[in-house]
């Protein structure tokens, strides 16, 4: 194999993790959906699925890191294409960690059922739900992109989220429960709003790591 068919061979393999990535992206987007949604609708079997179905997530994490490992042994890549795999291995445990947040979200459910969230506390957790959504939909297309501008718009978008938090806190307190199913409501509606806030956090923290892959500096203080 000549040079250029070995260079070749090398960003077609890189393109096809680049794209399992933003599948893996929108496996995590369908999770919060689907987690949302069985916590509001008080759904145990959705629930289930969610738990379920963060195996995929599991499995493509596991494949684009194994793929990607293989990638920089066999090809010892320079710059920016190493920065590219680099960035890879750290943004599919950005994602993973999506879904796992959502198991937990679903397991919420099943701890809470069958009590009925308060209209105001049932209005704030869908509209974290839109802004996770939002967040890691912008984090993908960020890194497709390779447009680490787009970070900026995310870390405002990040601002949001955890306004949305503290209205939710906020509503929380204001019910005034002190008796005891009460307050066990109150805590796993707290750790749900928790949940949403990190996953603000990975969002960020994937379109931080795009203007590392495409400069090679990282902007201190931000990704973690």
């Amino acid at each position: 194999m000549t040079d250029d068919e070995t260079r070749r061979a090398f960003h077609e393999e890189l393109d096809d993790l680049c794209a399992d990535l933003a599948r893996l992206g929108a496996l995590a987007t369908e999770a919060v959906e689907a987690g949302t949604a069985a916590l509001l609708n008080a759904d145990l079997e959705a629930a289930e699925r969610v738990v379920a179905g963060d195996a995929a997530l599991d499995e493509l994490t596991h494949s684009i890191e194994e793929r990607s490992l293989q990638l920089l042994a066999r090809q010892q890549p320079m710059a920016v294409d190493l920065r590219v795999l680099v960035t890879l291995l750290r943004a599919i445990h950005e994602l993973e960690r999506v879904g796992d947040l959502m198991v937990r979200v679903a397991k919420a459910a099943r701890r809470l059922y069958p009590a009925q969230l308060d209209p105001k506390i049932r209005g704030l957790i869908d509209r974290m739900r839109e802004q996770a959504g939002a967040q890691l939909r912008l984090a993908i297309e960020t890194f497709a992109a390779r447009d680490p501008a787009r970070a900026a718009a995310l870390v405002d978008m990040d601002d949001v989220m955890d306004e949305l938090q503290r209205d939710l806190f906020s509503a929380i307190f204001a019910t005034g429960t002190t008796d005891e199913a009460g307050l066990r409501l109150a805590v796993q509606t707290a750790l749900v709003g928790r949940y949403f806030e990190r996953i603000g956090d990975h969002a960020l923290n994937v379109a931080d790591r795009v203007g590392f892959m495409v400069t090679g500096h990282r902007e201190p203080g931000r990704a973690s």
